[in-house]
């Protein structure tokens, strides 16, 4: 009590690390779930995520399709997430935390990923049944969030929970045609290394540019009036 947390004796140690394990799993979906949500939603961070949505052909690469801004917010967000949840653990169970894994993943992370994380970045329309797919997010719902017609749907990493709760979830069987990439007017912008690592920054300065430009223009026709 004196270093500010309390130990629940009635856990024991596979119990509390089953607990630490599963929570971190479940948590860290439902931050990832925002966060992707919100780089598709906030102009701003839209821009970055666009490299990602660029992929005209998904495969197993495309995961890596990711701009470094992006990837230093998803890590930002992982070492958040963990922290909180291993900051409440060690409140209620001491240093009795462990954490369960394979070949140094988080065991859930890995059994997921084992069966679906290829197939994601892919043309195979793996779908589960619809019942499953209410709970866990499969590959064929993964490539339906790449559809042009659909980024607003799947935001969900693993859990399809998220997406059922927040309105934003859609089943294999209600999309049968799919169509990746951006509006056909910019994908030549996302063609080489280059154009992925700067688009988002020279898109940004134009914004900024032409909303300064409209400002003035405002600024003027008041001044004649």
């Amino acid at each position: 009590d004196s270093f500010g947390f309390i130990e629940i004796p009635s856990f024991d140690l596979s119990e509390i690390t089953f607990l630490y394990t599963l929570s971190i799993f479940v948590f860290s979906d439902f931050t990832r779930y925002w966060l992707h949500r919100f780089l598709h939603t906030i102009p701003f961070l839209w821009e970055f995520h666009k490299v990602h949505h660029s992929a005209k052909v998904l495969t197993p690469i495309t995961f890596y399709r990711v701009h470094f801004v992006e990837n230093f917010l998803f890590g930002l967000r992982y070492a958040l997430s963990v922290g909180f949840i291993t900051g409440v653990f060690i409140y209620f169970f001491a240093a009795k935390i462990n954490i369960y894994m394979i070949f140094g993943v988080n065991a859930f992370v890995f059994i997921s990923s084992f069966f679906a994380s290829n197939l994601r970045h892919s043309h195979v329309p793996f779908a589960y049944f619809d019942f499953l797919e209410k709970w866990l997010i499969s590959p064929k719902q993964h490539q339906i969030h790449h559809d042009t017609k659909h980024f607003d749907k799947n935001y969900g990493g693993y859990i399809a929970i998220w997406d059922r709760v927040f309105g934003t979830l859609a089943l294999s069987k209600d999309v049968k045609i799919l169509k990746f990439g951006i509006r056909k007017s910019q994908m030549s912008e996302y063609k080489t290394i280059k154009d992925l690592f700067l688009r988002p920054f020279i898109n940004l300065y134009k914004k900024g540019e032409k909303k300064y430009e409209n400002i003035e223009k405002s600024n003027y026709l008041h001044t004649i009036n």
